[in-house]
């Protein structure tokens, strides 16, 4: 943000978050730029809860005005609140854009703690950067005219000093050819249902879906329900993309026979089980598994998806050290924890699961083109 003097502000990266959200206390956010967005102004949204001081039923000339407040939400910690929208310059070298819309919340005095819980560490909000026209990325397209293109290269969490690459508006991605070259394309798949607890009731999800039409263990297909994957009119069903889900989610009953599935490969290269790490199934002795550029060399995972591409998920991002000599399948039971929408998702692929992994969101088209592991061609996020 920037103002009578730029502020830097962590902010994690949400891919299904409606909008930026972040802490503006006085103590750690003063900007001259900034002010409130006032009720029922044109910038205000439709679905802003904005009341009006000494009104009664909606808004008419003569009430007081109040400020347009807009839902906020941590999936992390489950927690959502509405609060104060703001209109502020941020700095996005080397180019400046004002009248960025954002909430705005005070820490100190309005909410709980719960609001940051789950964040990384110094994290002080979100920023979303789902279809909906209050994402990062979409005020950003809208206010350069550039084509509504995105792509996300996040790094490994084993790489403390390396960072991922954001690019928006680019064509291809703003990658070199020859990383474009290796780039797959499937569809992205509106969901017809709204699946968080931020969107708006009868209009379609703003998260990012793909059509995974099976899943292969070393070449062999998992025997799954073939319903679960596709969405149905209640918007149950289907697989999204998230970034804030630390590990894939695999609903309850494709959970188990691909679990089962995986460790029946894992014995066939001899690799020991141990016993369970929480949340973490399908634990094993690490000694027994040898390394490679891609990490653990363990079965590989291909999620099968329209078109016929696959999607490959090798050691480094199947498996996660949950001890010593102790290393888990990075898969977890979706069906065992509450969720914030009522609209039950078959697979979310999760943020372990994505890294070192180039994903280029080209909404114009509504297609999503992705890389597999960069480690296949020995770079990583770092260093594309």
């Amino acid at each position: 943000m920037a103002g009578n003097s730029q502020q830097n502000t962590d902010l994690a990266i949400d891919l299904g978050g409606e909008n930026l959200w972040h802490d503006c206390s006085t103590k750690r956010y003063n900007s001259s730029s900034k002010h409130k967005v006032v009720c029922k102004s044109k910038k205000c949204p439709k679905n802003a809860s904005c009341s009006a001081t000494g009104c009664i039923g909606p808004y008419k000339p003569g009430c007081a005005i109040n400020d347009c407040d807009i839902t906020m939400s941590n999936p992390l910690a489950e927690f959502t609140t509405s609060n104060s929208m703001v209109e502020d310059l941020i700095s996005l070298p080397p180019t400046y854009v004002p009248g960025f819309l954002a909430g705005c919340v005070d820490l100190d005095v309005d909410i709980s703690d719960r609001a940051l819980q789950g964040l990384p560490k110094r994290t002080r909000g979100i920023v979303g950067f789902s279809r909906s026209k209050l994402s990062f990325p979409s005020q950003l397209v809208l206010a350069n005219k550039l084509l509504p293109i995105f792509s996300l290269c996040f790094p490994s969490s084993n790489n403390l000093k390396g960072y991922g690459k954001i690019f928006i508006g680019a064509a291809a991605g703003g990658h070199s050819q020859v990383e474009s070259k290796f780039l797959q394309t499937t569809a992205l798949v509106v969901n017809p249902v709204a699946t968080t607890a931020v969107s708006i009731y009868g209009a379609p999800s703003i998260e990012y879906f793909i059509d995974v039409r099976s899943i292969k263990i070393d070449g062999h297909v998992v025997n799954l329900n073939p319903s679960l994957p596709s969405i149905d009119k209640k918007g149950n069903g289907g697989t999204k993309i998230s970034s804030v889900t630390p590990w894939t989610e695999l609903h309850s009953s494709l959970y188990k026979p691909f679990v089962q599935d995986f460790v029946n490969k894992a014995a066939g290269r001899r690799m020991k089980r141990v016993a369970s790490v929480a949340p973490f199934d399908a634990c094993f002795d690490s000694s027994t598994i040898e390394n490679s550029v891609t990490g653990l060399v363990v079965p590989v995972i291909d999620l099968v998806l329209a078109g016929g591409v696959q999607w490959s998920i090798h050691g480094a991002n199947s498996m996660v050290m949950a001890g010593k000599n102790v290393a888990c399948l990075a898969f977890v039971d979706g069906g065992m924890k509450p969720k914030m929408s009522s609209v039950e998702t078959s697979i979310v692929i999760g943020g372990h699961q994505l890294e070192d992994n180039l994903l280029v969101f080209d909404e114009a088209s509504s297609r999503l083109s992705f890389s597999s592991s960069l480690l296949l061609r020995n770079t990583t996020c770092s260093h594309v």
